[in-house]
């Protein structure tokens, strides 16, 4: 713990080399990432954005999944200016819709594109209650619920790449350390969508602990798979980042002002994690865990509860079962 404390306050160096200081193009440095696809969801803003900028410097060819196409495009022209050899594409991707997820998953895998790297990016963070187009809370729609249904509906063509390239697939979901600050019971399974109780921080802590019960849970499905498919699924802690994630929440937009410099990375230095994580030789073969500044760290109890893993496996499965809609 005490380690821990000094590194996350001090910046000191972990047992990987990298620290809270340490930025994307830092810790992927020498890396070549050529002949790799990328998956990167929310890449037209902030770290999702920087992130597909670090991976296609590294020679990974990305495919950006936006909302927003034209905010894509200009993303897109932006790291082409400044990489001219960049491979990159645009794909409409808004994760509170199934039915845009269906489009996307069935878009790509029409493409014939391989996939080795899927980086489950994008999120929003406190906004006040609101339910999605297929009736499910806004932020558990967004930050989990997509998130699972595009992994599921990608798998297979991860399987088959990492099979025939034999190279390791590698899945990163963008969590939080705010997936220690959930819901007193955790998961609210009997009152997902009810206004009743709603709290825009606790909801979107709860979203965060889905990401890493939604990690472990596919990792040992991963491992139990009859395929042997070498993939592995991780999720990682990017750091407090003044994006427009905050856009809800003035009063935290407002100390980001005052404290950013003290307390809080730049997105060079947030996005560090999640590359680390998806590129770097240091993780090959590590599967069903969380990392933080480029370090292993240990996630909540909550995160870690094997059961509470398969019950949100199968009750997020129901939920799109029950709620999609054409």
């Amino acid at each position: 713990m005490l380690h821990f404390f000094q590194r996350t306050m001090f910046g000191l160096k972990g047992p990987s080399g990298f620290s809270r200081f340490s930025t994307a193009e830092e810790v992927t440095q020498g890396i070549d990432g050529s002949g790799l696809t990328a998956i990167v969801t929310g890449a037209s803003s902030g770290l999702g954005t920087e992130t597909a900028r670090v991976l296609a410097l590294r020679g990974v060819h990305v495919v950006m999944a936006v909302r927003n196409t034209s905010a894509g495009r200009e993303v897109k022209e932006a790291i082409l200016k400044q990489i001219p050899s960049a491979k990159l594409n645009t794909m409409e991707l808004d994760l509170s819709s199934l039915a845009s997820v269906n489009n996307f998953a069935s878009d790509f895998k029409s493409s014939g594109l391989p996939l080795n790297l899927l980086i489950n990016n994008a999120g929003i963070l406190g906004t006040p209650y609101m339910l999605s187009k297929d009736n499910i809370e806004l932020q558990f729609a967004t930050n989990h619920v997509g998130h699972f249904h595009l992994t599921n509906l990608l798998l297979e063509t991860m399987k088959k790449t990492a099979l025939e390239s034999r190279k390791e697939g590698r899945i990163v979901n963008v969590s939080s350390r705010r997936h220690q600050l959930s819901y007193s019971e955790g998961i609210r399974f009997d009152n997902i969508n009810t206004q009743s109780g709603y709290n825009a921080l606790s909801a979107y802590g709860q979203s965060k602990l889905a990401n890493v019960l939604h990690s472990n849970e596919l990792s040992r499905r991963l491992k139990e798979d009859e395929d042997e498919a070498p993939i592995t699924a991780n999720a990682v802690h990017p750091g407090a980042i003044p994006t427009n994630i905050f856009r809800h929440h003035t009063f935290f937009g407002g100390l980001t002002n005052v404290f950013g410099k003290l307390v809080l990375k730049t997105v060079q230095q947030g996005a560090a994690t999640t590359c680390y994580v998806a590129l770097h030789p240091q993780v090959e073969g590590m599967s069903g865990k969380y990392f933080g500044d480029c370090n292993l760290e240990e996630a909540s109890k909550e995160a870690n509860d094997r059961e509470l893993g398969k019950k949100l496996w199968d009750f997020t499965t129901h939920l799109i079962n029950e709620n999609f809609t054409n």
